[in-house]
Order: C-alpha cells, then structure tokens, then sequence
C-alpha cells in the first residue's frame, strides 16, 4: 500500500493550493479517503473527508467554504483543493484511507488504515 501526497508549497496568505495524493495498492474505489494536518508542534487534526463514491464530504469547520475534496476512482487520486489560504493553514497534510467501520468516526485519526507521508504547506501572512 502506498499513498503518495504531492503538491504543497509555499504560497502567500489568500492564494490557492492543490493537493494531490495517488494510491496504489489496495482496492481505492472500495474505501473513504481523508486528508489530515499536523502543524509543528501541534498533534494531528482532521481536515476533510471523502465516502468511497465521492457523493458525500465532510470538512472540519475551520476550513469548511475554503477547501474542497475531491477523488478520481479511475486514477486512484484523491485532491485537496486548498483557497483562502490563512498563515494557520501551516502545517504537513496527509492523505488517508479510511476503511468501513473502522475507528470511532471520520475526524478520528484512528478511523484510518494507512497514511501518506505528507506534504508541506507553508502559507506567508
């Protein structure tokens, strides 16, 4: 199983980001795929969330209207657009999928199965 997170950068406060993650070695269109941040010196929260089909996504409130997830089955990619950048966006993203049933719901850490390892996004104020 891999889970490979591109796209991070440095980019100025209010600019955009895409973030993608490509998965390879397990039945991808079988699963939910999360993406996670982990600011330095900050234990790792919850961002956003995809089921399976992509039909429903949920998002932690501090990036809810900002971000947006998305995935393309057919190429195994899930993505994280990023807008509205704010200087606390700071942090590594992780991407992860996220078995039926598994762990105590989407914005637990422990609800997800394997873990990329991680992107850096730097936002400037």
């Amino acid at each position: 199983v891999q889970l490979q997170a591109s796209g991070g950068g440095l980019v100025q406060a209010g600019g955009s980001l895409r973030l993608s993650c490509a998965a390879s070695g397990f039945a991808f269109g079988d699963y939910g795929m999360g993406w996670f941040r982990q600011a330095s010196g900050k234990e790792r929260e919850f961002v956003a969330t995809v089921t399976w089909s992509g039909s429903s996504t949920y998002y932690a409130d501090s990036v809810n209207g900002r971000f947006t997830i998305s995935r393309d089955n057919a190429k195994r990619m899930v993505y994280l657009q990023m807008r509205a950048l704010k200087a606390e966006d700071t942090a590594v993203y992780y991407c992860a999928d996220r078995p039926a049933g598994w762990g105590l719901g989407y914005t637990q850490s422990t609800s997800y199965r394997h873990w990329g390892q991680g992107t850096l996004v730097t936002v400037s104020s």
